[in-house]
């Protein structure tokens, strides 16, 4: 007689949560990622790491919101450079993603909450 139990998935385990001070750590990291890389950090970040703590799915959330509002701000100063007031919107959104990112990223490193200004909701 063999056994009728199909073998388990280690691939379909639930993630184990992150210590608060790894939550931390690696919401920082998404926060100061996107000074330098745009919404890719937020991105893989909420997407590796939403089921394995409630502070980091808040705070990659909250970055990705964050930064798709920017990306949309830069494309607009990229089309509207061709007036020459599209500089002033690069420059002024470089500037709010280097303020604020690093206004967050103090915020995760202490463990608390963080909502960036001039967001745009587009994941919930």
């Amino acid at each position: 007689m063999t056994d009728a139990t199909p073998p388990t998935n280690p691939y379909q385990a639930t993630p184990q949560p992150l210590s608060p001070s790894d939550e931390r750590l690696w919401a920082t990291l998404i926060h100061i990622g996107g000074i330098f890389f745009s919404f890719i950090p937020a991105l893989i970040g909420y997407l590796v790491l939403k089921d394995r703590g409630a502070f980091i799915r808040a705070h990659s959330l909250t970055a990705l919101n964050f930064q798709l509002t920017m990306l949309i701000a830069i494309i607009i100063g990229y089309v509207l450079t061709l007036v020459l007031i599209g500089l002033l919107v690069l420059l002024a959104a470089y500037i709010v993603i280097i303020i604020f990112g690093i206004i967050a990223a103090i915020a995760a490193n202490k463990g608390e909450q963080y909502k960036y200004p001039l967001t745009i909701q587009f994941i919930k």
